[in-house]
This record gives C-alpha cells, structure tokens and sequence, in this order.
C-alpha cells in the first residue's frame, strides 16, 4: 500500500523525534537546555575557590565525623547567595548521596540568609526554633529552592567548577546541622556561607566547623550558644523541648555526638 506524501514524511518526522527523546533520556545531558538557559547566572565573590574547597573538605573528612563516615558534598555561597564553589569528598561523583549535593546548596544559602555581620545562626541551630510552637515556626517554608538551578546541567561535572549551581541562586531553607556562615578574618564581616551534607546532620554539622576552621573564615562575632559556642550545635532538648529554643537532636549515637559537637568549639577554636 502507497502513503501519501505528507503521510510518510509525518511518520518519518514521529519516528525521528523518538529516537531523539530516547538518545537525551540516556544521555547526561541537560533535558531542557532552553529552560535552563533562561536561569540567571551571576559572577560569585570568590571568597574560596574550588581548589580550596576540595582541600579543605578532604582534610575535615580525614578523621571520625561522629557518625556514618559516609562521603559528604560541600557547597559554598557568597553573601548574595550566589554557589561560588561545590565539591565532594568520595572519588565518584555517586559515592556520597546525590540528593546531599542541593541539601548542601540548601544549608548554606540558610546560614548566609539568617547571620548577620554581628550574629550567627547556623543550621543546627534553627531545628527547635522552626517546630510546631516555636519562635520562627514556618521559617523553613519561606525560601523555596529553585528546582532548576539544584537539579540542572550534567551530573558528571557535579561538585566540579563547571558545576551547574556556580554562578547561580539555589535558594532553599534547611534547619537541621550543616550550615555555617562564613566570617571574613580581616573585617569580620559575613562573607557568605558553606553547607555540608551527606552523613546524619549531627556529623554535617561537624565537618562543616572543621571546613570553615581549615578555609580561616571563622571569626564568628556571636550567636545563641554562648561567648563560646556562638554559632555551635547545641544539644539541650529533653523530651521533645529545648531549654533555649535553639536546641538540635542527637543523630546516631548520642554518646559520641555530643561529646563531640560540644568540645568543636575548643578542638577547632574561633578566630577572636
């Protein structure tokens, strides 16, 4: 049986774009390219580089986090919120959990919008304060993370500087521990934030504080634990309540995290 010309020529069109569909759903290529070109890119305040990053995660990663000692990705934005690094501590890009890489975008875009240049706030420190009845209840509601900026470009340049996050504004709110603001050691000004996740958020909170100790942005002014702790995981909840209201669950293993959170402040001191 004979077709008519616009018949096979629509066919052949049909045919054509399936086979297109299939090539870029096993391909690592972006899915929607014009989308993602409409995303606004912006130049990041190079307060670390990439380079930087890797090193210091990997030294903060050498010894016991206190919890699963899995792999952990670290992302680092300026104080507009912009990624100006991202990196992770396995040898594959899939050997740390790939849904840590925008909770680590997510934590520190939360420690860089909620410090100020006279008080920090990190994360860890946000868990009791955004519960049911407590004093910033729906805070964790107000930032929604931009879909588009976490989730495009290509998973094999993630955690390297052609990241697809670097350059652009992830958004997002994370309230348990991992997110730390970063301190200028010159002004002591806050210069942004770095974000870790990958582990239980006990020992995020963690190697976060080794990261910020090993890149000296740590000249903290003040925060809710204390002239010493300052922006310190604070682990004083009893049944369910924290005494402070700025309290953070144990994770794992109670016995060695609060041990260890705790003395970070005297293991990795802050710059005065």
């Amino acid at each position: 049986m004979r077709y008519p010309d616009s018949t096979f020529r629509a066919a052949r069109a049909g045919i054509a774009a399936c086979a297109l569909i299939a090539a870029t759903g096993c391909s690592d290529s972006p899915t929607s390219p014009a989308s993602e070109n409409r995303i606004r890119t912006y130049t990041p305040n190079p307060i670390v580089s990439h380079a930087a990053l890797q090193v210091a995660l990997a030294t903060a990663v050498s010894t016991t986090n206190g919890g699963l000692n899995f792999p952990m990705w670290a992302t680092v934005v300026d104080r507009r919120g912009v990624v100006v690094a991202v990196a992770f501590s396995g040898a594959e890009v899939d050997d740390q959990w790939l849904g840590s890489r925008a909770i680590s975008a997510q934590k520190a875009n939360t420690a860089n919008a909620f410090s100020l240049d006279g008080f920090a706030l990190s994360t860890a420190n946000l868990y009791s304060a955004v519960q049911p009845g407590g004093s910033l209840f729906g805070l964790q509601e107000s930032n929604p993370v931009d879909p588009e900026v976490v989730y495009g470009g290509r998973q094999s340049q993630y955690g390297t500087e052609k990241d697809f996050m670097v350059g652009k504004k992830p958004g997002g709110i994370n309230v348990f521990g991992g997110g730390l603001a970063l301190y200028d050691v010159a002004t002591g000004e806050v210069i942004g934030a770095v974000g870790l996740s990958g582990d239980t958020s006990c020992a995020d909170h963690n190697i976060a504080w080794r990261v910020r100790d090993a890149l000296n942005l740590d000249k903290v002014p003040a925060g809710v634990a204390g002239p010493v702790g300052k922006d310190n995981i604070i682990f004083d909840i009893t049944n369910g309540v924290s005494a402070g209201g700025f309290g953070h669950p144990a994770c794992l293993n109670a016995s060695v995290e609060i041990p260890m959170g705790n003395s970070l402040p005297s293991a990795y001191p802050l710059t005065p």
